[in-house]
């Protein structure tokens, strides 16, 4: 048996997992980093838009500070999330922003003076301030009171991870690329690391370290249509599930992207929409404005995809031989805006569609985009029942975006929990001596040795074959609408299918390079992450952000003001055991309220008035005394962030003391 010791092991190699290895290296520790694929081809790369964060260089992003980007991630939410933890990510971003910025990334910048920009659908000249001159630039996106989206063109996610990367070789950071952990090692009360296959030799070893941290991305390969790179398979999740004490955290909350491409599912970003594109149906007509008079193309991502769906059922979808679409058009914003800020967009269509977006409109159709649930974790990102088993970014339920997330927020939300949970987990490795028995590490080799072994010489299902049922199953019945027959009938299903893929045989049994092998032990543990999406979205009877229930619409905070927990403590079950947590409404700083869309409709928890009352009195009381005083009266954070972190943000309109 083959073991490689380190202080932090890192299993994903994306912004967050990379950011959390530099911070672990910064405090003396030795991180040590799994990839699937070399980092800089992690899916972090395909983050086009941009991150949020409150800096107010821009003229429209006047005023903006972390109180404004605070309202605007809760409400997006539907009060889903962990109001604690948006404030420590609302107050980090913009350090993490700057960070970067010194790191190399060639954030696009603000220039003095007038420039013209389109918004809703009209030409405005925007005039921007002589001091604010070569200061990180800010664009417009869903869901927002202001412009805060930081962006380095339309290849926001590519610059960044490129420059993280340049950091993390800089540091010394070791990584085993194409490197795959098959299970984590545990006693059911401590993570001791994980069990790991070498996809080009298919050598087995085990991967020991003090702290063991799961930042693999998202699940957007259980769908067949969806934004989500290849390797994104939810793999992170399953292995924490596997535990069987391990909880994961709301993972019926599943968004879908308003513009992906007909038919490739590619991302076109919500750039697009920020800088004035429009969405519009086979008569060519702009029918946002319809459904969302405020916001228009610009409501919350969960909102758009629900319109565009709906428009297409009233009969306004365009036909193609692909299936109905409807079109982006962005050829308002003209061709010197496209080829300075949406180059990756003009790139994508010209090579998947064969079309110049500045001269024809884009086929688009919502496609899954973003896993919302994940690995439960406290505000620290270590899970509360394995201790020294933390996760970050999106394979985390940490809980920042609950059960909708804002544009810009996630890449954003990778390198805030990556310099935050890279901080507790050094905090973590200066007080955790690694002591753990041969012999469990030793039996958990054996047992991932021994499933191998019983695939190669296994049974006659194919799992090909399962995981593209799987994937009918979850966009037909788990996707933007949902009811419960038809949510009964996905986890019926999916609990057949499962039990079919405890037959999985492969053909081949080759002991290096085996995509059959990976497919088929693949394909087991994402049918268990499908069950646990399908299974909580059918007993959750309320809609909320991008959970929409057909037969239940209204948000129902007095029965489900709560976060979904699911474990699998029985190998041998057909479905996952669900628990609830129940989110306070007296700690709050921002009590449950309307989101702004559609019409008002929610069942008020009992708790609501109580605590607005509250509210309502201090900031009656403190308004005087500043922002800053109000909020440390409504709800304290600072003291969750670790200290390297604390201490408040400069911006042209608010100097620091």
């Amino acid at each position: 048996m083959r073991v490689i010791y380190s202080d932090v092991l890192v299993i994903g190699g994306g912004l967050a997992g990379l950011r959390v290895a530099i911070g672990a290296r910064r405090r003396g520790f030795d991180p040590l980093v799994l990839s699937l694929v070399p980092p800089k081809r992690s899916h972090s790369v395909a983050a086009q838009g941009g991150m949020q964060a409150s800096l107010g260089n821009v003229i429209k992003g006047e005023g903006d500070n972390e109180d404004v980007h605070f309202e605007d991630t809760v409400r997006g939410s539907d009060w889903g999330a962990d109001q604690s933890v948006v404030r420590m990510f609302v107050n980090t971003a913009p350090k993490a922003v700057r960070e970067l910025a010194a790191w190399g990334v060639p954030w696009s910048r603000v220039r003095r003076g007038d420039r013209e920009v389109i918004i809703n659908g009209q030409k405005v000249t925007l005039t921007e301030k002589d001091e604010a001159h070569g200061l990180i630039a800010q664009r417009d996106f869903g869901g927002t009171k202001k412009w805060r989206t930081c962006y380095a063109s339309d290849g926001t996610g590519h610059a960044m991870l490129f420059a993280m990367g340049d950091r993390a070789i800089a540091e010394g950071i070791p990584v085993l690329e194409r490197t795959e952990a098959l299970s984590l090692i545990h006693d059911g009360k401590r993570c001791f690391g994980a069990v790991v296959r070498d996809l080009i030799t298919g050598e087995l070893a085990a991967c020991v370290a003090r702290a063991t941290v799961v930042a693999t991305g998202g699940a957007g390969r259980l769908y067949r249509v969806t934004t989500n790179a290849v390797i994104n398979e939810g793999i992170g999740h399953a292995l924490a599930l596997d535990t069987g004490v391990a909880a994961l955290g709301n993972m019926e909350a599943v968004q879908f992207h308003p513009t992906a491409i007909v038919p490739a599912g590619i991302l076109v970003t919500e750039g697009c929409r920020g800088d004035g594109g429009l969405l519009r149906d086979a008569a060519g007509h702009r029918f946002m404005p319809d459904y969302e008079p405020e916001k228009k193309e610009l409501a919350s991502r969960d909102v758009v995809s629900r319109r565009m769906e709906e428009h297409i059922k009233k009969g306004h979808g365009v036909q193609s031989r692909f299936g109905e679409h409807l079109w982006l058009d962005i050829t308002l914003l003209g061709r010197a805006h496209i080829e300075r800020n949406l180059r990756e967009v003009k790139d994508i269509c010209r090579y998947f569609l064969g079309l110049d977006p500045a001269d024809k409109w884009i086929p688009v159709r919502p496609a899954q985009h973003y896993t919302m649930g994940g690995v439960r974790t406290d505000h620290t990102g270590q899970n509360p029942a394995l201790a020294g088993l933390f996760a970050a970014g999106e394979s985390a339920c940490w809980d920042m975006h609950g059960f909708n997330r804002l544009g810009g927020n996630s890449v954003a939300e990778t390198v805030v929990a990556g310099m935050i949970v890279g901080e507790f987990v050094a905090d973590w490795c200066e007080g955790a001596e690694l002591e753990v028995s041969t012999r469990l590490v030793q039996e958990f080799v054996d047992r991932e040795r021994a499933s191998l072994d019983g695939l190669c010489h296994g049974g006659s299902e194919d799992a090909s074959v399962l995981r593209i049922a799987m994937q009918e199953i979850m966009t037909s019945k788990v996707g933007i609408f949902r009811d419960g027959a038809e949510l009964q009938a996905a986890v019926d299903g999916l609990a057949e299918l499962y039990r079919r893929s405890r037959n999985i045989g492969v053909r081949s049994n080759a002991p290096g390079a085996n995509p059959e092998l990976v497919t088929a032990y693949r394909t087991q543990k994402m049918l268990r992450l499908a069950l646990t999406v399908a299974c909580g979205a059918l007993a959750r009877t309320e809609s909320r952000g991008a959970h929409f229930r057909a037969d239940h619409p209204q948000r129902n905070d007095q029965a489900w003001l709560k976060r979904t927990l699911a474990t699998w403590p029985d190998p041998l079950a057909d479905l996952p055991t669900l628990n609830y947590e129940p989110l306070d409404i007296m700690t709050m700083e921002l009590p449950p309220g309307w989101r702004g869309y559609g019409a008002r409709n929610q069942i008020e928890h009992p708790d609501t008035e109580r605590r607005q009352q509250q509210v309502s009195e201090i900031r009656e009381r403190l308004g005087s005394a500043g922002r800053f005083a109000v909020q440390e009266a409504l709800m304290p954070y600072e003291h969750l962030l670790p200290v390297s972190i604390r201490g408040r943000n400069e911006r042209l309109g608010e100097k620091l003391p």
